[in-house]
């Protein structure tokens, strides 16, 4: 049985309980979370030794990391370096993105590596394995795709993305307005040039029965992919975009009264005064379930800092209530991203995910925040550099730009703190800034 079946039952699973633990709420309020679809708790029980989180309603908000082998760097090994800093830097879930390589063998060691949930694009294998198999991606099959599908689910991979929302329908919006970027979702573009090819409709929507037989087998968790999400801020929100949304509230009801758990991916690029709105319009159209957002990007002309891009749409999202974001690094639009941009990926994604967690009132968060301004106006180092979000930098930026005083060294014996403390009698007496 699935988390969501268990919990419909009235089991408090392990998982769960410890979820609750983590959060700080009630594992019965949770389970009840569960068991209706808001909150989605992605543990393929193949998975041995996962850590679980959970991703929804009142829950805080999630952050997952990309990483993967491509076919000009195939080699996992750095790849499994990624993840394991990506881990340390406080990842929720990884999801491993591999296009080059073993496949098999990558995705297994990755699963292997990860305490943390692990999800997967099968589309991608299954167009490599229609490469292989017929010559094209286009020769793919629909028991390609359902086999890969089943593999993962066999190896232990948590969730999936799959664009079962793309239609024909959808891509002839498409092509009647004219997009700037069309398509940019890699698992949307290889469907849709099937479909197109095939003048067959999607197979992951006319299966999509199939695809619950699968996903209930393992409690693979349902990662509902906007294929048609926009890839530049001039098509945000636009038919297309929305025409998936409602096809994939359809399929959000349908995995629910097969018991099986499924979330939404969202856009894409969206300027800041569509973000609130697109949000707002998933959790109507698509019943309340969670919402995992590609940050969004709140402008185009930043490569090399859309990781700070990301951030400002994230926190604004997730404020709004997304409930998941996925990392951009500054490597985005530009080529795979090093070890280091992996890093800067997860913190600004994390900042973004604790701003809004400090909006939406989630437990701890700003209890967090006090206790950083507590240690700041203590000038307690140690303190503030074991709440701080990246510890290595702190410790680094100390290092480098050091002081005699125990202020920084932006201020030194001018700290405003220090000439609060002499003058106004406030907290310490021990400070006798030569003024």
């Amino acid at each position: 049985m699935t988390q969501m079946e268990r919990a419909r039952k009235g089991e408090i699973t392990p998982q769960v309980k410890e979820i609750a633990r983590q959060e700080g709420i009630d594992a019965e309020v949770l389970a009840e979370r569960v068991a209706r679809g808001t909150v989605v708790v992605p543990a393929n029980p193949h998975h041995k030794n996962l850590k679980p989180i959970g991703i929804g309603q009142g829950l805080r908000t999630k952050v997952n990391a990309n990483i993967g082998t491509s076919m000009d760097f195939p080699r996992i090994e750095p790849e499994l370096r990624k993840l394991k800093i990506a881990l340390e830097a406080g990842t929720d879930t990884v999801m491993d993105l591999s296009t080059g390589g073993n496949l098999n063998r990558n995705r297994k060691k990755i699963i292997e590596a990860s305490w943390r949930p692990v999800g997967t694009v099968p589309i991608y294998q299954a167009a490599i394995v229609g490469i292989s198999r017929r010559g094209s991606i286009v020769g793919m099959t629909p028991d390609d795709i359902f086999e890969v599908i089943e593999m993962h689910g066999r190896d232990g991979v948590d969730f999936i993305t799959v664009h079962a929302g793309l239609t024909l329908s959808g891509l002839e919006k498409i092509r009647r307005k004219e997009r700037v970027m069309d398509i940019v979702s890699r698992g949307g573009a290889f469907l849709a040039g099937w479909m197109l090819h095939n003048e067959k409709e999607n197979p992951l929507y006319t299966h999509f029965d199939r695809l619950l037989e699968i996903a209930r087998k393992y409690d693979m968790t349902l990662s509902l992919g906007d294929g048609l999400r926009p890839g530049a801020i001039a098509d945000a929100t636009d038919a297309a975009q929305i025409d998936e949304l409602m096809v994939l509230g359809e399929l959000v009801k349908m995995a629910r009264e097969a018991g099986v758990q499924a979330m939404v991916e969202g856009p894409g690029h969206v300027p800041m005064d569509q973000i609130e709105t697109n949000i707002k319009l998933q959790k109507r159209l698509c019943h309340g379930a969670p919402f995992y957002v590609l940050g969004p990007l709140v402008t185009d002309i930043a490569p090399g800092y859309d990781h700070i891009t990301s951030a400002i749409g994230g926190a604004i999202a997730a404020a709004a209530g997304a409930d998941f974001l996925c990392y951009v690094t500054p490597a985005e639009h530009l080529g795979l991203p090093d070890e280091e941009a992996v890093k800067e990926g997860v913190i600004a994604a994390r900042i973004a995910a604790h701003a809004a967690d400090l909006v939406k009132g989630i437990k701890g968060a700003w209890e967090w925040d006090l206790e950083m301004s507590r240690a700041r106006r203590a000038l307690d180092w140690e303190a503030q550099r074991r709440l701080a979000i990246d510890q290595e930098k702190f410790d680094r930026i100390r290092s480098q730009r050091g002081t005699q005083t125990d202020a920084c060294s932006m201020c030194g014996d001018y700290c405003a703190l220090k000439i609060v403390d002499l003058y106004l009698g406030i907290k310490r007496d021990k400070y006798s800034p030569q003024l």
